[in-house]
């Protein structure tokens, strides 16, 4: 059995596995310059983020994110890194591999950061090509499954599940993020995810977004609209808010440890964090899904 069958055969089962936390807000507390991506120190400092990808798994984490939120070429032209599309992608992924042992590595794709036509420069095309290279490089590095994550954009989620399909058939999970009103940027409500990404995916949820109380209602939304779906939620740690220059997100460790319990309640069966969601956050969350 291949690690992916392995990690469709867990959750068929009903098996909750716990991911991992956040990775801009801890590579920002360990040195990453304003502006400047995580994607850059794959390169630069690939030890910190073996490091990172470690400090989850000694928590508990069941699998890991790449390090390639930004790794479509529309995110890296900003880091002069447009041009190494495969490679980033591609070693990032060996990265993740290379301190994984038998934990699933997820290869992460999150959005360009631009419209689609007719409220932006994108053509759906545009979009799908840029997902298959990116796709193209996490593949060839080892990832077990593909999450394309924190989209708002139905369209642009369905371009890069269609991109990522021309260079694979690994699983593809997608995610949405939604704000206090129940809603993405793009105005699109869970129930609605569920309906229209449910045929394309074998797993949906949501992920980042603000307080992660409301995630259960997501959750419910989500079952609601579709049954057999994996259901995957990463919420931030919290509320973000400013002390002095720094963002501090202010739920504790024992605050997730209690939003996993609600969440493994609500039907959700991969449960990790996003925003400032730290090892020790990670560490309380399994504890709490007896996951140690």
């Amino acid at each position: 059995m291949t690690r992916t069958d392995d990690f469709l055969a867990r959750l068929r089962r009903g098996e909750v596995l716990l991911a991992d936390g956040a990775t801009g807000t801890m590579h920002q507390q360990r040195g990453l310059e304003p502006g400047q991506s995580p994607e850059s120190w794959i390169f630069g400092h690939p030890e910190r983020i073996r490091h990172l990808h470690q400090s989850y798994l000694d928590a508990g984490s069941d699998l890991i994110l790449t390090c390639t939120f930004g790794g479509t070429r529309y995110r890296l032209e900003g880091n002069g890194l447009a041009d190494r599309v495969l490679e980033v992608n591609r070693r990032a992924a060996e990265l993740a591999r290379e301190v994984a042992g038998d934990a699933f590595v997820a290869g992460d794709m999150g959005p360009t950061g631009q419209l689609l036509a007719p409220l932006g420069p994108l053509s759906a095309e545009d979009v799908a090509t840029a997902y298959a290279d990116q796709a193209r490089g996490l593949v060839e590095g080892g990832v077990d499954f593909l999450l394309i994550e924190t989209m708002s954009d139905l369209g642009e989620a369905k371009a890069a599940v269609q991109g990522a399909r021309r260079v694979t058939d690994l699983p593809i999970l997608t995610t949405f993020s939604f704000d206090t009103h129940g809603r993405t940027m793009m105005g699109i409500r869970p129930e609605q995810v569920a309906r229209e990404m449910a045929p394309l995916v074998v797993g949906l949820g949501a992920n980042c977004g603000r307080d992660p109380a409301e995630y259960v209602g997501f959750m419910q939304a989500m079952r609601s609209a579709t049954e057999g779906t994996i259901l995957w939620a990463k919420p931030n740690a919290g509320l973000p808010h400013m002390v002095g220059d720094e963002v501090v997100y202010d739920a504790t460790p024992e605050d997730m440890a209690q939003v996993a319990r609600d969440l493994k309640a609500a039907g959700a069966q991969v449960i990790g964090g996003c925003c400032g969601t730290t090892p020790q956050h990670i560490e309380a969350m399994a504890s709490a899904l007896d996951r140690n």
